[in-house]
């Protein structure tokens, strides 16, 4: 196991000049931090989170990791297993960030929300946050997704007189015991939140198309070794592989799996419309609903970048790896595989996190 690195002296306070502010403090922002640290470089994190563990502080009650733990860990140091559990639940994973962030005295300031990035005269980027300003020479953005939950136009929505929730709204199947509830959403959140659910509501699963289950036995480390191929693939030229989404939509994690062979996730088509009570589908049926979860995914957190104008068509930041096309001091970590394979989940974040800090330590000469 990788021992602890070299406790910076430098102060880093509000109103500081570094060479690298890194915006987020989950995953993907402490895997920068190891890097820089490596590295030599100074930085700073700054994370608008109360407490270490980013969105996984968040994260429903019952929500597992796809991976065992010795593969869902960061960059120097393994996630222990946890005692009981071949796949770890999220308050496992909060705590082994916060251990992460301890062994490595990472220097994260917390409570800090960036408000926006500016280009100065001077060639700095001033870093403007709801605590003060922080002028860098590079700004790793590494904010993820669990800020922007993206729900669909679909018609009826402000209709509808029943409870509406997001992904991120969930905790718990007990508050809906006994209630009617609609889960929107063929991927793993929605099978995931069905599953947890079957057993003490009145479910409907519904999906745009038929949920496509990998095989019982793929789990992330299978997934991060088909997202890794995909990029080598298109890196060198050769026919796109399809990479994760050619296998399947929904990995069969133990809830998931059980609820499926029980009978307890069968999907039906995605309705058309909701009206003041219900669903409605595009044949004229409809079905009374208390509830309707959309687990329809996110958008990259990319709000604080909007005053560099880094945007390309179809809203999407257009990279070269990590680093930003329009402003090379800019780097974008963990939001998808367009910013390197897998680079989303624990596994997959070490890698561009290591390629972002060295491209920044060259730029700082």
């Amino acid at each position: 196991m990788a021992e602890p690195l070299r406790r910076r002296e430098q102060p880093v306070n509000n109103g500081a000049t570094v060479p690298v502010v890194v915006i987020g403090g989950g995953q993907t922002g402490l895997a920068a931090g190891y890097h820089l640290r490596r590295l030599d470089v100074e930085f700073v994190v700054l994370d608008a989170g109360a407490a270490p563990g980013g969105a996984w502080r968040h994260a429903w009650d019952s929500l597992r990791l796809f991976s065992p733990a010795a593969y869902s860990s960061l960059p120097g140091r393994p996630m222990p297993p946890q005692r009981g559990e071949t796949y770890p639940d999220a308050r496992h994973v909060v705590d082994y960030l916060a251990d992460y962030e301890r062994r490595y005295d990472l220097p994260v300031v917390r409570p800090v929300r960036v408000l926006g990035v500016h280009r100065e005269e001077a060639g700095a980027l001033r870093v403007e946050t709801d605590g003060g300003t922080w002028r860098a020479r590079a700004v790793l953005s590494a904010t993820g997704t669990w800020e922007r939950p993206f729900l669909p136009a679909v018609p009826g929505r402000e209709e509808f007189r029943g409870r509406q929730l997001h992904t991120v709204g969930y905790r718990d199947p007990a508050e809906f015991a006994g209630r009617r509830v609609v889960v929107v959403g063929g991927g793993n959140s929605g099978a995931q939140i069905a599953a947890d659910l079957a057993p003490h509501s009145d479910l409907t699963w519904v999906t745009r198309r038929p949920p496509r289950f990998l095989p019982d036995e793929v789990d992330g480390r299978t997934l991060f070794d088909v997202a890794t191929a995909r990029r080598r693939a298109l890196d060198e030229g050769r026919a796109d592989t399809g990479g994760v989404a050619s296998l399947g939509d929904v990995v069969a994690v133990p809830p998931v799996r059980a609820a499926r062979d029980a009978g307890l996730l069968r999907a039906r088509p995605m309705f058309a419309r909701l009206d003041r009570d219900g669903v409605v589908w595009a044949d004229g049926s409809r079905a009374d609903v208390d509830v309707v979860v959309w687990c329809t995914g996110f958008r990259p957190a990319l709000s604080p970048l909007a005053p560099l104008g880094l945007r390309g068509g179809g809203g999407r930041v257009p990279v070269d790896g990590t680093r930003a096309v329009a402003d090379p001091r800019v780097h974008l970590l963990g939001y998808g595989d367009w910013t390197g394979p897998a680079s989303a989940t624990l596994i997959g974040t070490g890698r561009p996190a290591r390629d972002a800090a060295r491209a920044v330590a060259d730029l700082l000469g």
